[in-house]
Protein backbone atom coordinates (compact mmCIF):
# COMPACT_ATOMS: atom_id res chain seq x y z
CA UNK A 1 0.00 0.00 0.00
CA UNK A 2 1.25 3.31 -1.47
CA UNK A 3 2.63 5.76 1.90
CA UNK A 4 1.16 8.90 -0.18
CA UNK A 5 -2.06 10.48 0.98
CA UNK A 6 -4.86 10.34 -1.33
CA UNK A 7 -6.51 13.09 -2.71
CA UNK A 8 -9.21 14.72 -0.43
CA UNK A 9 -7.41 12.94 2.70
CA UNK A 10 -5.77 14.82 5.84
CA UNK A 11 -2.64 13.47 6.53
CA UNK A 12 -3.38 11.08 10.00
CA UNK A 13 -1.43 12.53 13.35
CA UNK A 14 2.48 12.01 12.54
CA UNK A 15 2.28 8.52 15.33
CA UNK A 16 0.01 7.22 12.47
CA UNK A 17 0.79 7.39 9.08
CA UNK A 18 -1.97 6.82 7.28
CA UNK A 19 -0.83 3.84 5.28
CA UNK A 20 -0.06 2.54 8.79
CA UNK A 21 -3.94 3.65 10.18
CA UNK A 22 -5.62 2.47 5.85
CA UNK A 23 -3.60 -1.08 6.59
CA UNK A 24 -4.75 -1.64 10.08
CA UNK A 25 -8.33 -0.75 9.47
CA UNK A 26 -8.17 -3.39 6.50
CA UNK A 27 -6.89 -5.94 8.93
CA UNK A 28 -9.13 -5.21 11.78
CA UNK A 29 -12.46 -4.89 10.11
CA UNK A 30 -11.52 -7.52 7.80
CA UNK A 31 -11.50 -10.54 10.30
CA UNK A 32 -15.29 -10.03 9.80
CA UNK A 33 -15.55 -11.07 6.48
CA UNK A 34 -12.67 -13.83 7.25
CA UNK A 35 -14.44 -14.77 9.70
CA UNK A 36 -18.30 -15.70 7.81
CA UNK A 37 -16.51 -15.61 4.58
CA UNK A 38 -14.04 -18.20 4.98
CA UNK A 39 -15.67 -20.72 5.66
CA UNK A 40 -19.10 -20.38 3.89
CA UNK A 41 -17.29 -23.00 0.96
CA UNK A 42 -17.46 -25.72 3.53
CA UNK A 43 -20.57 -25.43 5.30
CA UNK A 44 -22.69 -27.77 3.45
CA UNK A 45 -19.58 -29.85 4.35
CA UNK A 46 -18.96 -29.42 7.80
CA UNK A 47 -23.14 -29.86 8.34
CA UNK A 48 -23.24 -33.40 6.69
CA UNK A 49 -19.58 -34.35 8.28
CA UNK A 50 -21.24 -33.78 11.91
CA UNK A 51 -24.59 -34.38 10.92
CA UNK A 52 -26.39 -31.06 11.95
CA UNK A 53 -29.37 -30.10 10.42
CA UNK A 54 -30.64 -27.00 8.50
CA UNK A 55 -31.33 -24.91 11.89
CA UNK A 56 -28.20 -26.13 13.89
CA UNK A 57 -26.26 -24.91 11.02
CA UNK A 58 -27.36 -21.43 10.75
CA UNK A 59 -26.76 -21.45 14.47
CA UNK A 60 -23.10 -21.56 13.96
CA UNK A 61 -23.44 -18.04 12.31
CA UNK A 62 -26.00 -16.51 14.17
CA UNK A 63 -25.02 -17.39 17.58
CA UNK A 64 -21.51 -16.06 15.96
CA UNK A 65 -23.61 -12.87 14.90
CA UNK A 66 -25.33 -12.42 18.59
CA UNK A 67 -22.10 -12.55 20.44
CA UNK A 68 -21.00 -10.30 18.41
CA UNK A 69 -23.14 -7.83 19.14
CA UNK A 70 -23.73 -8.07 23.05
CA UNK A 71 -19.73 -8.19 23.45
CA UNK A 72 -19.63 -4.93 21.41
CA UNK A 73 -21.23 -3.03 24.67
CA UNK A 74 -18.50 -4.67 26.76
CA UNK A 75 -15.93 -4.07 24.48
CA UNK A 76 -16.56 -0.32 23.49
CA UNK A 77 -16.75 1.08 27.26
CA UNK A 78 -13.19 -1.17 27.97
CA UNK A 79 -11.83 1.20 24.73
CA UNK A 80 -13.02 3.83 26.40
CA UNK A 81 -11.49 3.34 29.89
CA UNK A 82 -8.31 1.67 28.69
CA UNK A 83 -7.38 2.70 25.48
CA UNK A 84 -7.84 1.00 21.82
CA UNK A 85 -4.26 -1.22 22.09
CA UNK A 86 -4.90 -3.35 25.37
CA UNK A 87 -8.61 -4.39 24.13
CA UNK A 88 -7.52 -5.38 20.49
CA UNK A 89 -4.12 -7.19 22.06
CA UNK A 90 -7.17 -9.48 24.41
CA UNK A 91 -9.81 -9.51 21.87
CA UNK A 92 -7.78 -10.70 19.17
CA UNK A 93 -5.80 -13.22 21.55
CA UNK A 94 -9.24 -15.00 22.65
CA UNK A 95 -9.74 -14.95 18.65
CA UNK A 96 -6.95 -17.23 17.83
CA UNK A 97 -7.65 -19.25 21.08
CA UNK A 98 -11.63 -19.59 20.04
CA UNK A 99 -10.78 -20.29 16.31
CA UNK A 100 -8.03 -23.50 17.61
CA UNK A 101 -11.06 -24.72 19.25
CA UNK A 102 -13.52 -24.26 16.21
CA UNK A 103 -10.96 -26.73 14.27
CA UNK A 104 -10.91 -29.00 16.68
CA UNK A 105 -15.16 -29.15 17.40
CA UNK A 106 -16.16 -32.77 17.45
CA UNK A 107 -20.24 -31.99 17.65
CA UNK A 108 -22.03 -29.40 15.94
CA UNK A 109 -22.57 -28.17 19.33
CA UNK A 110 -18.96 -27.54 20.54
CA UNK A 111 -18.49 -25.71 17.11
CA UNK A 112 -21.15 -23.47 17.85
CA UNK A 113 -19.67 -22.92 21.09
CA UNK A 114 -16.47 -21.49 19.98
CA UNK A 115 -18.20 -19.93 17.22
CA UNK A 116 -19.83 -17.78 20.07
CA UNK A 117 -16.45 -17.01 21.22
CA UNK A 118 -15.39 -16.04 18.71
CA UNK A 119 -17.99 -13.66 17.43
CA UNK A 120 -17.22 -12.09 21.48
CA UNK A 121 -13.66 -11.81 20.58
CA UNK A 122 -14.16 -10.49 17.03
CA UNK A 123 -16.05 -7.53 19.00
CA UNK A 124 -12.75 -5.81 20.30
CA UNK A 125 -11.65 -5.58 16.83
CA UNK A 126 -14.56 -3.80 15.02
CA UNK A 127 -15.38 -1.59 18.08
CA UNK A 128 -11.64 -0.55 18.23
CA UNK A 129 -11.12 -0.14 14.48
CA UNK A 130 -14.57 2.04 14.16
CA UNK A 131 -13.20 4.39 17.38
CA UNK A 132 -9.46 4.72 15.91
CA UNK A 133 -11.17 6.45 12.78
CA UNK A 134 -12.82 8.64 15.39
CA UNK A 135 -9.16 9.07 17.25
CA UNK A 136 -7.68 10.18 14.24
CA UNK A 137 -9.53 11.93 12.26
CA UNK A 138 -12.38 14.35 11.51
CA UNK A 139 -15.84 13.08 10.29
CA UNK A 140 -15.72 13.67 6.55
CA UNK A 141 -12.02 12.59 6.42
CA UNK A 142 -12.49 9.69 8.66
CA UNK A 143 -15.54 8.28 6.20
CA UNK A 144 -12.64 8.61 3.06
CA UNK A 145 -10.08 6.72 5.23
CA UNK A 146 -12.82 4.30 6.04
CA UNK A 147 -13.40 3.79 2.80
CA UNK A 148 -9.54 3.10 1.65
CA UNK A 149 -9.94 0.55 4.50
CA UNK A 150 -12.68 -0.86 3.53
CA UNK A 151 -11.53 -1.08 -0.13
CA UNK A 152 -8.68 -3.66 1.72
CA UNK A 153 -11.38 -5.16 3.28
CA UNK A 154 -12.48 -6.02 0.50
CA UNK A 155 -9.75 -7.26 -1.08
CA UNK A 156 -9.91 -9.78 1.97
CA UNK A 157 -13.67 -10.83 1.14
CA UNK A 158 -12.67 -11.26 -2.00
CA UNK A 159 -9.94 -14.00 -1.34
CA UNK A 160 -11.71 -15.80 2.03
CA UNK A 161 -13.96 -17.39 -0.04
CA UNK A 162 -11.74 -18.43 -2.75
CA UNK A 163 -8.97 -19.97 0.00
CA UNK A 164 -11.67 -21.18 1.86
CA UNK A 165 -12.84 -23.45 -0.79
CA UNK A 166 -9.40 -24.23 -2.19
CA UNK A 167 -8.51 -24.98 1.68
CA UNK A 168 -11.83 -26.90 2.19
CA UNK A 169 -11.21 -28.97 -1.02
CA UNK A 170 -7.62 -30.24 -0.02
CA UNK A 171 -7.98 -30.59 3.80
CA UNK A 172 -11.56 -30.61 4.73
CA UNK A 173 -13.80 -27.95 6.55
CA UNK A 174 -11.41 -28.01 9.50
CA UNK A 175 -8.34 -27.02 7.00
CA UNK A 176 -10.57 -23.76 6.24
CA UNK A 177 -11.08 -22.77 9.95
CA UNK A 178 -7.43 -23.24 10.84
CA UNK A 179 -6.88 -21.29 8.34
CA UNK A 180 -9.04 -18.69 9.50
CA UNK A 181 -6.63 -18.92 13.25
CA UNK A 182 -3.77 -18.53 11.29
CA UNK A 183 -5.14 -15.21 10.29
CA UNK A 184 -6.32 -14.74 13.53
CA UNK A 185 -2.57 -14.87 15.14
CA UNK A 186 -1.20 -13.13 11.83
CA UNK A 187 -3.35 -10.12 12.98
CA UNK A 188 -2.21 -10.28 16.60
CA UNK A 189 1.19 -10.00 15.59
CA UNK A 190 0.70 -6.76 13.54
CA UNK A 191 -1.11 -4.81 16.28
CA UNK A 192 1.24 -6.10 18.60
CA UNK A 193 3.87 -5.03 16.34
CA UNK A 194 2.83 -1.79 14.82
CA UNK A 195 0.11 -0.36 16.29
CA UNK A 196 0.45 2.33 18.89
CA UNK A 197 -2.51 3.60 21.09
CA UNK A 198 -4.65 6.27 19.57
CA UNK A 199 -6.34 7.28 22.36
CA UNK A 200 -5.41 10.79 23.79
CA UNK A 201 -7.31 10.97 27.44
CA UNK A 202 -8.50 8.04 28.28
CA UNK A 203 -12.37 8.37 29.71
CA UNK A 204 -11.86 7.26 33.46
CA UNK A 205 -15.09 7.56 34.09
CA UNK A 206 -16.42 5.41 31.10
CA UNK A 207 -17.27 2.16 33.10
CA UNK A 208 -19.59 3.91 35.88
CA UNK A 209 -22.88 2.50 35.19
CA UNK A 210 -23.94 6.16 36.48
CA UNK A 211 -22.20 7.63 33.74
CA UNK A 212 -22.26 4.47 30.83
CA UNK A 213 -26.20 4.61 30.80
CA UNK A 214 -27.05 8.23 30.45
CA UNK A 215 -24.13 8.04 27.72
CA UNK A 216 -25.31 5.04 25.95
CA UNK A 217 -29.12 7.00 26.05
CA UNK A 218 -27.55 10.13 24.96
CA UNK A 219 -25.97 8.52 21.69
CA UNK A 220 -29.34 6.16 20.91
CA UNK A 221 -31.31 9.75 21.11
CA UNK A 222 -28.87 11.46 18.69
CA UNK A 223 -31.00 11.70 14.80
CA UNK A 224 -27.08 11.62 13.25
CA UNK A 225 -26.21 8.05 15.18
CA UNK A 226 -29.65 7.02 14.52
CA UNK A 227 -29.64 7.61 10.80
CA UNK A 228 -26.07 6.21 10.43
CA UNK A 229 -26.56 3.27 12.36
CA UNK A 230 -29.83 1.98 10.69
CA UNK A 231 -28.29 2.27 7.93
CA UNK A 232 -25.19 0.38 8.33
CA UNK A 233 -27.50 -2.43 10.26
CA UNK A 234 -29.58 -2.59 7.14
CA UNK A 235 -27.47 -2.59 4.13
CA UNK A 236 -25.29 -5.92 6.77
CA UNK A 237 -29.02 -7.30 6.69
CA UNK A 238 -28.90 -7.94 2.94
CA UNK A 239 -25.45 -9.19 3.14
CA UNK A 240 -26.10 -11.22 6.06
CA UNK A 241 -28.71 -12.48 3.73
CA UNK A 242 -25.75 -13.82 1.22
CA UNK A 243 -23.34 -14.66 4.07
CA UNK A 244 -25.61 -17.14 5.40
CA UNK A 245 -27.82 -18.60 2.30
CA UNK A 246 -25.81 -18.14 -0.42
CA UNK A 247 -23.50 -21.57 0.17
CA UNK A 248 -26.66 -23.80 0.20
CA UNK A 249 -28.23 -21.65 -3.17
CA UNK A 250 -25.47 -21.55 -5.08
CA UNK A 251 -24.21 -25.90 -3.86
CA UNK A 252 -26.85 -27.39 -3.37
CA UNK A 253 -29.90 -25.53 -5.19
CA UNK A 254 -27.89 -24.79 -8.30
CA UNK A 255 -25.30 -27.09 -8.31
CA UNK A 256 -22.04 -25.24 -8.33
CA UNK A 257 -18.66 -26.53 -7.04
CA UNK A 258 -17.62 -25.37 -3.62
CA UNK A 259 -14.54 -23.16 -6.17
CA UNK A 260 -16.93 -22.26 -8.25
CA UNK A 261 -19.16 -20.68 -5.40
CA UNK A 262 -16.00 -19.21 -4.16
CA UNK A 263 -15.61 -17.57 -7.56
CA UNK A 264 -19.09 -16.16 -7.83
CA UNK A 265 -18.53 -14.80 -3.82
CA UNK A 266 -15.11 -13.34 -5.27
CA UNK A 267 -17.21 -11.64 -8.15
CA UNK A 268 -19.20 -9.97 -5.59
CA UNK A 269 -16.09 -8.86 -3.88
CA UNK A 270 -15.21 -6.95 -6.90
CA UNK A 271 -18.60 -5.24 -7.06
CA UNK A 272 -17.98 -4.16 -2.90
CA UNK A 273 -14.45 -2.94 -4.03
CA UNK A 274 -15.64 -0.74 -7.24
CA UNK A 275 -18.09 0.70 -4.67
CA UNK A 276 -15.65 2.10 -1.94
CA UNK A 277 -13.73 3.60 -4.61
CA UNK A 278 -16.56 5.39 -6.14
CA UNK A 279 -17.38 6.34 -2.49
CA UNK A 280 -13.85 8.31 -2.34
CA UNK A 281 -14.90 10.16 -5.31
CA UNK A 282 -18.71 10.79 -4.46
CA UNK A 283 -17.99 12.01 -1.00
CA UNK A 284 -16.06 14.86 -2.08
CA UNK A 285 -18.66 15.68 -4.35
CA UNK A 286 -21.47 15.04 -3.23
CA UNK A 287 -21.28 14.63 0.46
CA UNK A 288 -21.58 11.74 2.39
CA UNK A 289 -25.33 11.86 2.24
CA UNK A 290 -25.11 12.47 -1.80
CA UNK A 291 -22.82 9.20 -1.94
CA UNK A 292 -25.01 7.59 0.28
CA UNK A 293 -28.24 8.39 -1.83
CA UNK A 294 -26.74 7.41 -4.75
CA UNK A 295 -25.94 4.20 -3.34
CA UNK A 296 -29.39 3.09 -2.41
CA UNK A 297 -30.17 3.17 -6.33
CA UNK A 298 -27.97 0.44 -7.05
CA UNK A 299 -29.24 -1.15 -3.78
CA UNK A 300 -32.64 -1.37 -4.62
CA UNK A 301 -31.97 -2.31 -8.39
CA UNK A 302 -30.38 -5.38 -7.08
CA UNK A 303 -33.17 -6.35 -4.96
CA UNK A 304 -35.61 -5.26 -7.24
CA UNK A 305 -33.48 -6.98 -10.16
CA UNK A 306 -33.80 -10.45 -7.68
CA UNK A 307 -37.06 -10.30 -6.70
CA UNK A 308 -38.89 -9.70 -10.46
CA UNK A 309 -36.44 -12.73 -11.22
CA UNK A 310 -37.97 -15.15 -9.00
CA UNK A 311 -41.55 -14.17 -9.76
CA UNK A 312 -40.36 -14.98 -13.41
CA UNK A 313 -39.25 -18.18 -12.24
CA UNK A 314 -36.06 -17.67 -13.65
CA UNK A 315 -33.27 -20.59 -11.24
CA UNK A 316 -30.28 -19.97 -12.60
CA UNK A 317 -26.80 -19.30 -10.92
CA UNK A 318 -26.84 -15.72 -13.09
CA UNK A 319 -30.35 -15.08 -11.29
CA UNK A 320 -28.66 -14.83 -7.67
CA UNK A 321 -25.31 -13.16 -9.34
CA UNK A 322 -26.31 -10.06 -11.13
CA UNK A 323 -28.52 -8.68 -8.14
CA UNK A 324 -25.84 -9.59 -5.68
CA UNK A 325 -23.13 -7.29 -7.67
CA UNK A 326 -25.79 -4.50 -7.76
CA UNK A 327 -26.70 -4.85 -3.90
CA UNK A 328 -22.82 -5.49 -3.28
CA UNK A 329 -21.96 -2.03 -5.11
CA UNK A 330 -24.01 -0.39 -3.03
CA UNK A 331 -23.09 -1.97 0.22
CA UNK A 332 -19.77 -0.06 -0.97
CA UNK A 333 -21.36 3.21 -0.74
CA UNK A 334 -22.79 2.56 2.25
CA UNK A 335 -20.49 0.94 4.35
CA UNK A 336 -17.86 3.80 4.58
CA UNK A 337 -20.18 6.64 5.46
CA UNK A 338 -22.36 4.85 7.92
CA UNK A 339 -18.57 3.05 9.88
CA UNK A 340 -17.77 6.78 10.31
CA UNK A 341 -21.16 8.86 10.77
CA UNK A 342 -21.85 6.17 13.62
CA UNK A 343 -18.93 7.46 15.71
CA UNK A 344 -18.55 11.28 14.29
CA UNK A 345 -20.56 13.27 17.27
CA UNK A 346 -18.94 11.46 19.86
CA UNK A 347 -15.55 12.19 19.86
CA UNK A 348 -14.62 11.10 24.13
CA UNK A 349 -17.08 8.25 23.39
CA UNK A 350 -16.60 6.56 20.17
CA UNK A 351 -15.97 3.33 21.68
CA UNK A 352 -19.75 3.72 23.39
CA UNK A 353 -21.14 5.16 19.92
CA UNK A 354 -19.17 2.47 17.68
CA UNK A 355 -20.64 -0.45 20.30
CA UNK A 356 -24.13 1.01 20.43
CA UNK A 357 -24.44 0.52 16.47
CA UNK A 358 -22.83 -2.99 16.23
CA UNK A 359 -25.41 -4.20 18.95
CA UNK A 360 -28.13 -2.95 16.35
CA UNK A 361 -26.08 -4.47 13.52
CA UNK A 362 -25.83 -7.60 15.17
CA UNK A 363 -29.32 -7.99 16.34
CA UNK A 364 -30.86 -7.50 12.35
CA UNK A 365 -27.77 -10.53 11.67
CA UNK A 366 -28.88 -12.79 13.70
CA UNK A 367 -32.45 -12.46 13.35
CA UNK A 368 -31.79 -12.77 9.67
CA UNK A 369 -29.99 -15.60 10.38
CA UNK A 370 -32.87 -17.35 12.39
CA UNK A 371 -35.00 -16.70 9.62
CA UNK A 372 -33.16 -18.19 6.83
CA UNK A 373 -32.57 -21.34 8.90
CA UNK A 374 -36.65 -22.20 8.78
CA UNK A 375 -37.46 -20.25 5.23
CA UNK A 376 -34.38 -21.80 2.98
CA UNK A 377 -36.80 -24.76 1.20
CA UNK A 378 -34.80 -25.40 -1.74
CA UNK A 379 -35.12 -22.95 -4.12
CA UNK A 380 -33.73 -19.13 -5.14
CA UNK A 381 -36.97 -17.44 -3.81
CA UNK A 382 -35.98 -16.95 0.06
CA UNK A 383 -32.52 -15.61 -0.33
CA UNK A 384 -33.98 -13.11 -3.30
CA UNK A 385 -36.70 -11.89 -1.18
CA UNK A 386 -34.33 -11.59 1.70
CA UNK A 387 -32.55 -9.45 0.30
CA UNK A 388 -35.17 -7.66 -1.88
CA UNK A 389 -36.64 -6.40 1.34
CA UNK A 390 -33.27 -5.21 3.02
CA UNK A 391 -32.79 -3.24 -0.34
CA UNK A 392 -36.06 -1.40 0.42
CA UNK A 393 -35.45 -0.85 4.05
CA UNK A 394 -31.63 0.46 3.35
CA UNK A 395 -32.55 2.65 -0.03
CA UNK A 396 -35.47 4.14 2.15
CA UNK A 397 -32.99 4.74 4.67
CA UNK A 398 -30.36 6.80 2.79
CA UNK A 399 -32.93 8.52 1.27
CA UNK A 400 -34.93 9.93 4.32
CA UNK A 401 -33.12 9.49 7.52
CA UNK A 402 -29.39 10.23 6.76
CA UNK A 403 -30.68 12.89 4.25
CA UNK A 404 -32.80 14.66 6.84
CA UNK A 405 -30.18 14.25 9.86
CA UNK A 406 -27.30 15.72 7.80
CA UNK A 407 -29.39 19.21 6.64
Amino acid sequence: MSSATPAGLAAAPPAVPLALAAATLALLMGLQPVTTDMYLPAFPLLTRELGAGMAAAQLTMSALILAFGLAQLVWGPLADRFGRRPVLLLGLALYALASAGCVLAGSIEALVAWRTLQGAAMAAAVVCARAIVRDLYEPVQGAQVMSLALTGLGVIALASPLLGGATAHAFGWRGALALVALIGLGTLAWVAWRLPETLRRPNRQALRPAVLLPTWLAIARHPVFVAWALLVAATYGGLFTLLAGSSFVYIDVLGLSPAAYGGAMAVGCLAYIAGTVVCRRWIVRFGMAGAVARGGVFTLAGGALGVGLVLGGVSHWAAVLVPQCLYLFGHGLHQPCGQAGVVAPFPAQAGAASALAGFVLALVAFGVGRWLGVALDGTIAPLLAGLGFWALVTSTIAWTLVRRALR
